[in-house]
């Protein structure tokens, strides 16, 4: 986390295990990571919260990520073997001459030295509506011939409408961190005994659709599950399904607090999105990520209309009609 303070040089962190300081620079940063060999790097970036008001405070971060940039850039080893992802800020602003679109002027004058780009600075308490136009607009702005990374994004609904706007890849602990409070992910409608809600005020077992999100989750710590012999989804390939570990036997385990079920749950989770991801890339090949994007939505939220405005805006500006 960095400091509000005016420090150009570094980035000051407060040691968890100890009351103090720590000084990280983007020299020291890319020297880590060389370190690491890791094939995907990331320039250091100053991170406002997205539902801060402070238009100075951003306007700082974003000239300082640039500043930074430069560093980086300058302090990188191995720049043949090692791709060094430069990191968009400027906080919501999406106007012409926004810090959005700051920052992307600036990417723009250095893109010969970069080699793939991260959207940074969502997914933190903004309104959806917010968030899908700056993805918009950063994957408008940058090249297609270089990757488009976006942030801690993991929600599969907004894995499927980010990626109609020309996000490649993503990252988030969602998956994992669901996992170990017993949550799985499932597609709509797999709970052939009506015990799973796809987002909606249904089943007393499934999960509840948070801020519009449309995502079906199996809540496998509830009672109704007690007595379910079935896997979780009988065409997962996890280890938990493709070993026949019933939904009873994880309930046990969660309720006896067994760690395994939680090592179970978070590799079906896992699996779940390595499925999805492939079917999208699959389906962008074959040139039917329309019609997969439009399946996907309306199988979560049953018609049109109760699709959120956000979701259909966001489709329609990628070209997409829920229509169709």
């Amino acid at each position: 986390n960095n400091n509000n303070n005016n420090n150009n040089n570094n980035n000051n962190n407060k040691n968890s295990n100890e009351n103090d300081r720590m000084l990280l620079r983007p020299e020291d940063s890319i020297q880590h990571q060389n370190n690491i060999g890791s094939n995907i790097m990331m320039a250091l970036d100053d991170v406002v919260s997205s539902t801060a008001n402070d238009p100075t405070r951003y306007e700082i971060a974003t000239y300082r990520t640039l500043r930074w940039l430069d560093r980086c850039i300058a302090a990188h080893a191995r720049p043949r073997t090692q791709n060094l992802f430069a990191i968009v800020q400027g906080g919501l602003d999406t106007s012409p001459r926004g810090l959005r679109n700051k920052c992307l002027a600036g990417f723009r004058a250095r893109d010969a030295r970069i080699p793939g780009y991260a959207i940074g600075g969502l997914a933190g308490g903004e309104s959806k509506d917010e968030f899908w136009r700056v993805v918009d607009l950063c994957c408008r702005a940058l090249p297609d011939d270089k990757p488009r990374y976006l942030m801690g994004v993991g929600y599969p609904l907004d894995l499927v409408v980010c990626t109609a706007l020309g996000v490649d890849m993503y990252d988030c602990v969602y998956p994992t961190r669901t996992a170990r409070f017993g949550v799985a992910l499932v597609d709509p409608a797999v709970d052939d005994r009506g015990s799973m809600d796809n987002g909606g005020a249904g089943g007393a077992g499934g999960g509840t659709n948070k801020k519009g999100e449309g995502e079906s989750t199996l809540r496998l710590k509830h009672r109704v599950y007690g007595n379910d012999s079935n896997v979780i989804c009988s065409t997962c390939v996890c280890q938990a399904c493709s070993n026949g570990i019933g939904r009873d036997c994880l309930h046990s385990m969660l309720k006896n607090g067994n760690p395994v079920a939680a090592a179970l749950i978070t590799h079906h989770n896992i699996t779940y999105m390595l499925t999805l991801v492939s079917n999208m890339r699959n389906a962008i090949l074959e040139d039917r990520f329309g019609d997969f994007a439009r399946r996907f939505v309306l199988e979560r939220f049953g018609c049109v209309q109760d699709v959120p405005t956000w979701v259909k805006d966001a489709l329609e500006a990628a070209g997409i009609s829920l229509l169709s």
